[in-house]
């Protein structure tokens, strides 16, 4: 009996998107990669909503160390050489 082996971190898995054909037409005549330049594109919009979110559940701590610094300035500020 043969062990299976845990599916690699960069394991690769088929799916169905719509694209829309003319720019899926162009793509193939510059032998543009489409799995690649998908993935590329969700990679980049996975990382811009990360972002996004992380921002929005750490406004109110963001916010709170802008009042600090505004009212009594940047803490260990006298120490600064520049």
């Amino acid at each position: 009996m043969k062990a299976t082996q845990p599916a690699s971190k960069n394991a690769r898995r088929a799916t169905n998107v719509s694209i829309n054909a003319r720019l899926l037409e162009e793509a193939r005549k510059l032998r543009v990669n489409v799995s690649r330049a998908a993935e590329q594109g969700l990679a980049q919009a996975t990382a811009e909503k990360r972002a996004l979110l992380w921002l929005e559940e750490n406004q109110s701590a963001l916010e709170s160390s802008n009042e600090y610094v505004e009212r009594l300035g940047l803490p260990l500020a006298k120490y600064r050489g520049f």
